[in-house]
């Protein structure tokens, strides 16, 4: 088995989990969405969890799960006969960067339709984290190879705002899950405009189709969408269709308060095909606290 990305400690001892089991069901995870606090160890290269603290935690973050987590679904049901899950992997370690300017927007991008993990869903930049990668590092270098964003050192702070345990395919009705990730959300905050990263941003074609730039109000309309919080009376009355898709019942003919930019190499994007995007690669967590509707434990760096 390739290194351990990810480890739990549990009754004092750490163990890395295999790839079918629910990180959350391990930590002690109940029903529903959570968030569960979880004391982490944030190191070099790889991310220790456990449901207590212990010498060595540097934070206590949210723990989420979507509440259609195939990971939670094989942990209570039969294993169909003759399928098989990885026996000989983890779990893998993620990182995703919630780019914020200085005025208060939020970058996200939407993943290209010929990729073939997630395609064409929306999502902050990121990825792996790489053998011996500090995780801010491993984000600020996905930000990088995604838009083109390179942040002038001293010139942005940052601060974990949470982690999502995240599968591919998303769901069991779409087959046995080929993927499984602890993903841990950063809050990077420059001290530069939206204006002034705007103008810098170059999409990497074979990744980003295209990117949009989220308001406060935005943020945290997508945010309560995805928990399970959104009633009608949370949401501004210009939200994009992008973000309102089929919920509520309505849409909205005006752009709103989100900037969406398509990718030069995306030449049939259009309003239309924005409308009923996804977001279920966003933590809601992560995202209620980017747009200010929930204090992050940590202090920003």
């Amino acid at each position: 088995m390739a290194a351990a990305r990810v480890l739990l400690l549990l009754s004092g001892r750490a163990e890395s989990p295999s790839f079918a089991q629910s990180v959350c069901g391990l930590l002690g995870a109940g029903p529903g969405l959570g968030p569960w606090p979880t004391h982490c160890g944030l190191k070099r290269g790889r991310l220790v969890l456990s449901d207590g603290p212990f010498p060595g935690s540097s934070a206590r973050l949210p723990l989420q799960r979507p509440p259609f987590c195939p990971f939670a679904a094989l942990d209570q049901q039969l294993r169909t006969p003759g399928a098989e899950l990885p026996s000989n992997r983890g779990v893998d370690l993620g990182v995703a960067v919630l780019l914020q300017s200085s005025d208060q927007s939020v970058l996200l991008t939407r993943r290209t339709r010929t990729l073939s993990v997630s395609p064409n869903l929306w999502v902050p930049p990121g990825g792996h984290v790489g053998l011996d990668e500090e995780l801010l590092d491993g984000g600020l270098r996905e930000l990088q190879e995604e838009t083109g964003l390179q942040l002038p050192h001293g010139q942005f702070s940052w601060v974990p705002l949470g982690l999502w345990e995240s599968a591919y395919p998303p769901r069991l009705n779409w087959g046995l899950p080929r993927y499984h990730h602890i993903i841990l959300y950063l809050l990077v905050i420059s001290w530069e405009s939206q204006q002034q990263l705007q103008a810098r941003i170059q999409p990497n074609p074979s990744e980003v189709s295209a990117f949009m730039w989220l308001g406060p109000e935005i943020a945290a309309a997508v945010a309560a969408a995805e928990d399970g919080t959104e009633t009608l009376t949370h949401l501004p009355r210009d939200l994009p269709p992008s973000v309102l898709g089929t919920r509520g019942g309505r849409k909205s003919s005006t752009p709103g308060l989100a900037h969406i930019h398509a990718a030069a190499d995306d030449p049939d994007h259009s309003r239309r095909q924005r409308e009923g995007q996804r977001w279920d690669q966003v933590c809601p967590q992560a995202l209620a606290a980017a747009s200010g509707q929930v204090e992050p434990e940590w202090q920003p760096r």
